[in-house]
């Protein structure tokens, strides 16, 4: 699965992605830092890549349906710094392949899960 790891998140996250044997990269490696939200949308869509994230204008439904791209991961630890975010993805993996987020938007905190999916 190819996956897109905003500024926002730590490197580490790319590596714990990478070591999970997903095609990650981060935004600020391909020379995206910086980029306004649009134009960042637009990379990803055209890269076809499910986007991992802490920016919660991503996670927007209304703005980024679920089903009409290829997935968002919100990581919204209750506590600032690299730990408690490297923590709530690997907490994350150890439940769920992102393959089966694909297409949806999920949103994770320390309290939870919430996936949404596109209507049927």
């Amino acid at each position: 699965m190819r996956v897109k790891v905003d500024e926002d998140l730590p490197r580490a996250v790319v590596r714990m992605l990478r070591d999970r044997g997903y095609d990650a990269t981060g935004v600020v490696e391909q020379g995206m830092g910086g980029w306004k939200d649009p134009a960042l949308w637009q990379a990803v869509q055209a890269e076809q890549r499910f986007l991992v994230t802490a920016d919660k204008g991503f996670a927007d439904v209304r703005l980024h349906a679920p089903g009409t791209h290829a997935g968002v991961l919100l990581l919204r630890p209750g506590q600032d710094g690299i730990r408690p975010m490297v923590e709530l993805l690997a907490r994350v993996l150890e439940s769920y392949d992102l393959e089966i987020l694909a297409g949806a938007v999920t949103v994770v905190t320390p309290r939870g899960v919430r996936i949404r999916r596109a209507k049927r």
